[in-house]
C-alpha cells in the first residue's frame, strides 16, 4: 500500500513540475533573437534545463529534450552531453522514442566514438524486429555510423535482410551493405548472391541501391569486376526500358523517366566497359540512343547527357560515337548556365587527347569562352586552347591568346606566358614569327613574365644568327619608348643589344641609332628608381659589352660604370669596380673578354630522350623528389651543392677520398675531370682509393659579363682576379647555360676485343644482381640484370650507385621498376675511368614487396681487373 502511495506522489510531483517548452517554441525564440548574444543566451538557458532533466532516471520528456538538443547541435552549439540519452531512447520500446534516438545517434555519434559500441546490441535486436519501420531505422543508423567491428558483428543480419521480400527493407539493406564493404572489403563475397538478384527488381529504389552496391564492388575488386561483366546486357535492357517507357508519374522528373537511376546505370556501364571491347560493343547502341533521345533543355537531361559522354569516352566506343559525345559537349558550351559551360570545358580538357580533331570543330566557341565573365570558365578555356594548338592553327590561336594575355588577370599572366612560349617553340612556322611572338608575350605579360620566358627569348635570339639584326632592331624600338616599370622586356632588350649592338649601329638592323642616343637610354635605365636591381645588373653588363662595340662613346661608358663603384647595392658596386678595372689596369684584355657569347646549348630534355642519372639516381619523375633533395640549382657553377643531402644517398660510409657525380641532369663530360668539391662531399664514399681530379680552368669572361645574371660577389671577384693575374681558379663557368655545353659521356670508337667475365654483384633478400661488361678505351659499359627471387611482386625498384671521384658515372633508365616473381629487369651503367684506377662501387637498393619497403646497401669490389688494365 505504501508503494502505491509513493508512485502516486511521484506522479503528482511530475504533474506539478512545469512542462518543458516544445521544439517549435524553442525555434521561435531562437529566430526572434536580434543579436548573436541573445541567441547564445537562449541556447545556454535551454541547454542548462536539458542537462537538469537528463539527471532524472525516468524523464517523460526525454524525447522532446533530445529533439531540441539535436536542433541546437545543428546550429553549431555543443551537444555531446546528449549521447547517452540517445542510447536510452534507442532502447525504448516506443517507435517515436527510437526514431529520435537513432536520429541523435547518427548526428552525435560516429565510428570514432566509443559510445557507439554500446548500441550494437540494440541495433541487432531492432534488425530482428517484426516491424519494418524499426528495421529501417536500425539499417539507416548502421549505414551511417558503422565501424569495422560493428560491420563484422552485424553483417549477417544485413545479408539476411537483403533477401527480404519487402522492397522497403531491401533497399535500406543494400545501402547498409555498401557501408559494410567499404569498411570491411573481405565481407564482399557474402553479399554477392543477394546482389545479383537486386537487378531483377521492378522497384526503382531497390534498383538504384543495387546498382550503387555493384558499382562499389567493381571499383574495389578486380575479381568482382570480371564477375559482373556478364550483367552488361541486363543493364542495357533496364536503361532501354527507361528511355523508351512512356510517362510515369511516380518516376518522372521534368519529363525524364527516373534520371537518378539512369545516371547510376551509366556510371556502372562506364566501369564495366573500360578496356573491354566485348562489353563496349554491347553498350554502344544504347549509349547512342541515350545521347540522341535525351532532351537537353532541362537540367536533368544535361546530367544524363554528361554521364553518357563520360561513358562513351571511357570505354572502347566507335569513332562516330565519340564525335557525337564531343558534339554534346559543344552544345553545352552554348548553354546559358555557366555551370554547364564549365563542366563542358572541364570534360573537353580531359578528352581532347583522345579525339583532337573532333574538339577542333568547336575551337571558335572555346575561344569565345576566353571572354566569359566567370574567371573559372576563362581559366579552363585557356588551358583547353593550349591543348588545341597545333602547327596548322598556331597563328590564329596565338593571336587570340595574346589578346587574352593583354587583358587577363595577373594570376593568369605567368601561366599563360609560359605556355605561349612552349607552344611557339614547338609549332612556330619560322624563326622571325617565333621572335615576334616571344616579344609580344614579354610585352603583354609585363612584370608577370616568369624567368623562363626571359631566358627562352634570349636563347632564341642567340641561336637565330640570320634574325639577330631584325631582333635587335625590334628590341631597340621597344626599349627606346618602353615604360621602365616593365622589367622583363628591358632585361631581354639590354641583353641582346649588349651582345649584338654592332648590328644596331652599322645599319643592319634597319633602324638608325647614334651612340649618344644609345648611352642616353642606358643612363635612363640605370638611374631610374623604377628598375629593379637585376634589371640594372643586365643593363650595366650590357653597357660594358657595348664598350667593345662602340667607337666614340667609350669614355661616357667608363664614366657611368665607374659611378657604380660606390653604389649601395653590393652586387652593382662590385660589378662597377671590376668592370672599371678593364678600362684602367687591364684595358688590353677588354676586347677579348667582351666578345660575343657562343650560342646557348638547348638543354631542354625531350620526352623520348634517355634521361641521364645523377650519382646513380634516375632523373625521371618517379625519382624527382629524391633528386630534389640534392640537385637544387645554384646560381654559381663553382659552388657545390649541399653535401648533407648528398650524404643521404649512401649514408653510413667511412670518411675518405671519393667522388659523387656533380649534381646535374646531364652526364659528366669525358674530356674534363669533374669539378673540385668541398671536404664534406669528399667524405661521401669513405675508403675508396682514388686519384685526385685535375682542376678545370676558368672559361672566358663572356660567360660572366654578358649573361646579365646576378652572381655571388666573392666568386665573381675570385674569377676576375684569376683572369687578370693569369691564375687558374678551380671553376667551370658562371654562365649556367654554358655549363652544359659538353655534358655528355662520350664513347670512343675503339673496342676492347678480349672477353671479360661477368660477376654476381648482389644476392640478398631475394634480389640478385648480375653484371656483364664491355670496355671501349676508358669507358666501361656495365649491363646490370636484376632478378626477382622473392616469390612475390616487387615494385618501386631503385638502384643507386656512386664511384671514386676520379671516375665519372652515368646510368640510363631501367627497363622497368617492377618485377613479377622470377622475372628480371635490366639497366645500363657507364663508367669513365681515364686514370685506369681499380674500379669500386658503392650501391644502395630499395624496393617494395608485400606492402613493405626493403632497403639495403653494400660495396662491389670484385670487378674483373681487365676493366682497367
Amino acid at each position: 500500500m505504501s508503494s502505491i502511495k509513493q508512485v502516486i506522489n511521484d506522479a503528482v510531483e511530475k504533474v506539478r513540475q512545469p512542462n518543458p517548452i516544445r521544439l517549435r517554441d524553442l525555434i521561435r525564440q531562437i529566430r526572434s533573437a536580434k543579436t548573436a548574444a541573445e541567441e547564445r543566451a537562449v541556447v545556454n538557458r535551454e541547454c542548462a534545463y536539458i542537462r537538469l532533466t537528463f539527471r532524472e532516471e525516468d524523464s517523460v520528456w526525454r524525447c522532446r529534450n533530445v529533439a531540441k538538443l539535436l536542433y541546437i547541435h545543428m546550429l553549431g552549439y555543443p551537444a555531446h552531453f546528449g549521447q547517452m540519452e540517445c542510447l536510452k531512447l534507442i532502447a525504448s520500446p516506443r517507435f517515436t522514442d527510437k526514431r529520435i534516438g537513432y536520429l541523435g545517434a547518427m548526428l552525435l555519434l560516429d565510428e570514432r566514438q566509443d559510445v557507439h559500441l554500446l548500441i550494437t546490441n540494440s541495433l541487432k535486436n531492432d534488425l530482428n524486429s517484426s516491424t519494418q519501420f524499426v528495421q529501417g531505422l536500425a539499417l539507416c543508423t548502421l549505414g551511417a555510423i558503422a565501424s569495422p567491428e560493428m560491420s563484422r558483428d552485424l553483417a549477417g543480419e544485413v545479408e539476411r535482410l537483403l533477401k527480404s521480400s519487402n522492397a522497403y527493407i531491401r533497399k535500406k539493406a543494400a545501402v547498409c551493405a555498401l557501408r559494410i564493404i567499404c569498411k570491411v572489403p573481405e565481407l564482399m563475397e557474402m553479399y554477392l548472391p543477394a546482389t545479383r538478384s537486386l537487378l531483377s527488381e521492378k522497384n526503382h529504389g531497390v534498383l538504384i541501391t543495387g546498382v550503387t552496391l555493384i558499382t562499389e564492388m567493381c571499383r574495389q575488386s578486380p575479381d568482382m569486376l570480371a564477375h559482373f561483366k556478364k550483367i552488361v546486357p541486363n543493364l542495357v535492357r533496364i536503361l532501354k526500358n527507361l528511355i523508351m517507357a512512356g510517362y510515369s508519374p511516380e518516376h518522372d522528373v521534368q519529363g525524364v523517366s527516373d534520371p537518378f537511376l539512369q545516371v547510376k546505370i551509366l556510371k556502372l556501364l562506364r566501369i564495366l566497359g573500360h578496356e573491354d571491347s566485348e562489353a563496349s560493343e554491347t553498350m554502344n547502341d544504347i549509349l547512342a540512343q541515350v545521347a540522341t533521345n535525351t532532351e537537353s533543355s532541362k537540367n536533368v537531361g544535361n546530367a544524363i547527357l554528361y554521364e553518357t559522354v563520360l561513358s562513351i569516352m571511357d570505354i572502347k566506343s566507335e569513332s562516330g560515337l565519340r564525335v557525337l559525345a564531343i558534339n554534346i559537349l559543344g552544345r553545352f558550351l552554348l548553354n546559358a548556365d555557366k555551370n554547364i559551360r564549365y563542366v563542358a570545358l572541364n570534360t573537353l580538357l580531359r578528352v581532347v587527347h583522345a579525339d583532337n580533331s573532333a574538339v577542333q570543330r568547336h575551337r571558335t566557341t572555346i575561344l569565345e569562352c576566353l571572354k566569359d565573365a566567370d574567371i573559372s570558365i576563362r581559366r579552363r578555356a585557356m588551358e583547353l586552347c593550349f591543348a588545341l594548338i597545333n602547327s596548322n592553327n598556331i597563328r590564329t590561336m596565338m593571336k587570340e591568346l595574346l589578346s587574352f594575355l593583354e587583358t587577363a588577370e595577373p594570376e593568369f599572366k605567368a601561366t599563360c606566358s609560359s605556355k605561349c612560349v612552349l607552344a611557339a617553340e614547338k609549332y612556330s612556322p619560322n624563326v622571325r614569327w617565333h621572335i615576334d611572338t616571344l616579344l609580344k608575350v614579354v610585352q603583354a605579360a609585363g612584370n608577370h613574365v616568369p624567368d623562363d620566358v626571359v631566358s627562352s627569348a634570349i636563347q632564341l635570339i642567340s641561336d637565330a644568327r640570320t634574325e639577330q639584326a631584325y631582333a635587335v632592331g625590334e628590341l631597340w624600338r621597344h626599349l627606346s619608348v618602353a615604360q621602365l616599370e616593365f622589367q622583363p622586356l628591358i632585361q631581354v632588350a639590354t641583353w641582346c643589344i649588349g651582345e649584338f649592338g654592332d648590328l644596331l649601329l652599322n645599319g643592319q638592323a634597319d633602324v638608325t641609332v647614334v651612340e649618344s642616343e644609345l648611352i642616353e637610354v642606358y643612363q635612363r635605365i640605370l638611374w631610374s628608381s623604377q628598375c629593379s636591381i637585376p634589371t640594372k645588373e643586365y643593363a650595366l653588363t650590357s653597357l660594358m659589352k657595348l664598350s667593345a662595340r662602340l667607337s666614340h662613346e667609350v669614355g661616357s661608358i667608363q664614366q657611368v660604370v665607374s659611378a657604380f663603384g660606390s653604389h649601395l647595392n653590393i652586387e652593382l658596386q662590385q660589378r662597377g669596380i671590376e668592370y672599371n678595372q678593364l678600362f684602367t689596369r687591364h684595358g688590353h684584355m677588354r676586347g677579348a673578354l667582351l666578345e660575343r657569347m657562343p650560342p646557348f646549348e638547348n638543354n631542354r630534355i625531350q620526352e623520348n630522350d634517355k634521361i641521364a642519372l645523377t650519382n646513380g639516381v634516375d632523373a625521371s619523375p618517379d625519382n624527382q623528389a629524391l633528386l630534389n633533395d640534392f640537385t637544387a640549382p645554384n646560381n654559381n657553377a663553382n659552388e657545390n651543392y649541399e653535401s648533407n643531402a648528398l650524404l643521404d644517398l649512401l649514408g653510413g660510409m667511412d670518411p675518405g677520398e671519393s667522388n659523387a657525380v656533380q649534381p646535374s641532369t646531364t652526364p659528366a663530360p669525358v674530356t674534363a675531370p669533374a669539378p673540385a668539391v668541398n671536404s664534406d662531399i669528399l667524405d661521401l664514399l669513405g675508403g675508396l682509393d682514388s686519384t685526385p681530379a685535375a682542376p678545370v680552368p676558368a672559361t672566358n669572361m663572356n660567360d660572366t659579363m654578358s649573361s646579365g645574371q646576378s652572381t655571388n660577389s666573392s666568386n665573381s671577384a675570385y674569377l676576375l682576379d684569376g683572369l687578370l693575374n693569369n691564375s687558374t681558379p678551380i671553376i667551370t663557368s658562371l654562365n649556367p647555360a654554358a655549363t652544359t655545353a659538353s655534358n655528355t659521356l662520350t664513347t670512343p670508337a675503339v673496342q676492347k676485343t678480349s672477353s671479360i667475365p661477368g660477376i654476381n654483384a648482389y644476392n640478398k633478400n631475394g634480389i640478385k644482381l648480375d653484371m656483364t661488361f664491355e670496355v671501349q678505351e676508358t669507358v666501361t659499359t656495365i649491363n646490370m640484370q636484376a632478378t626477382n627471387n622473392t616469390g612475390t611482386n616487387v615494385t618501386d625498384f631503385l638502384f643507386q650507385a656512386a664511384v671514386p671521384k676520379s671516375l665519372q658515372l652515368q646510368m640510363l633508365n631501367p627497363s622497368s621498376t617492377s618485377m613479377a616473381p622470377t622475372s628480371t629487369l635490366n639497366q645500363i651503367i657507364k663508367v669513365n675511368n681515364p686514370n685506369k684506377v681499380a674500379l669500386r662501387m658503392r650501391i644502395k637498393l630499395s624496393w617494395s614487396a608485400n606492402g613493405s619497403l626493403v632497403q639495403d646497401q653494400g660495396e662491389i669490389s670484385n670487378f674483373p681487373p681487365a676493366l682497367w688494365q
